[in-house]
């Protein structure tokens, strides 16, 4: 299928790796134009490196922080009017509640609710003026199904997506722009080792017991790849998704055991 994108141009963060690596090269895939961000430059440029070699398409990088004001307008002065934006940072850390303090709680909304709503500000605009634009939002599974160990994921990727459901539906989606977030379940990403390590200390097992425990809930067997995630952000902002904002995908596997 041709996704109908070609030429376009995409800001996408966390970039350089795992999910948001994903969306880059499934994009890049489709002949889109590339921004790419993420905090380490030598990863960020290795990654751009084989993009431009298995796509031959544009990608810029910007080697930054995009949860900090200094980040985010390095990295709209890369890509200051872009069609696409694919919104992605590293989830807070796991732990008890109990333990985590009032900076932690401003950290992880910085990073997972209101850096996302600042480049959707800077960039929504410009979409509606030129008639089309598309952004993702890369929150996670535990929107839908909150996970005890991560409270502070819970907590800031909630308030971005009721922040969304309200924007996406309003005068935006007249003007030819949607807004739709991605929610991973479990993939074979780095961040993965970082949830069942803190699964397996609160469990007193170990890392591998804690993997093979989790792949048993999910139906489909097996964890997901950032290939398929990639797809499917691609999909979202292709010309075929227009009908298509407002809305909460769930990637899991089948893990969610609920009807809606």
């Amino acid at each position: 299928m041709d996704m109908g994108i070609a030429g376009r141009t995409a800001l996408v963060c966390a970039a350089s790796k795992g999910l948001g690596r994903g969306c880059a090269e499934a994009l890049a895939a489709e002949g889109v134009n590339l921004t790419i961000v993420a905090r380490t430059a030598e990863t960020l440029e290795a990654t751009a490196a084989e993009i431009r070699k298995q796509s031959g398409v544009e990608v810029k990088t910007v080697a930054c922080d995009i949860t900090t004001p200094e980040g985010r307008a390095a990295a709209l002065a890369a890509c200051p009017q872009p069609d696409i934006l694919v919104n992605n940072a590293g989830g807070p850390p796991p732990g008890d509640f109990r333990n985590f303090t009032h900076e932690d709680w401003i950290r992880a909304l910085e990073s997972n609710m209101l850096t996302p709503i600042e480049l959707i500000r800077a960039t929504i605009d410009g979409m509606s003026e030129r008639g089309f634009g598309r952004i993702v939002n890369i929150t996670s599974s535990a929107v839908k199904a909150p996970i005890d160990v991560l409270s502070l994921s819970n907590g800031a990727r909630s308030g971005l997506t009721g922040f969304v459901a309200g924007l996406a539906r309003s005068k935006v989606a007249a003007s030819g722009v949607t807004i739709n977030s991605l929610l991973p379940g479990l993939f074979d990403t780095d961040r993965i080792a970082t949830t069942f390590a803190a699964q397996a200390n609160a469990q007193h097992i170990s890392v591998d017991d804690a993997r093979k425990q989790r792949m048993k809930t999910i139906p489909a067997g097996r964890f997901g790849t950032r290939d398929e995630f990639g797809r499917a952000c691609a999909f979202l902002c292709s010309v075929h998704a227009g009908y298509i904002t407002g809305q909460n995908w769930l990637m899991d596997g089948g893990a969610y055991p609920g009807t809606f």
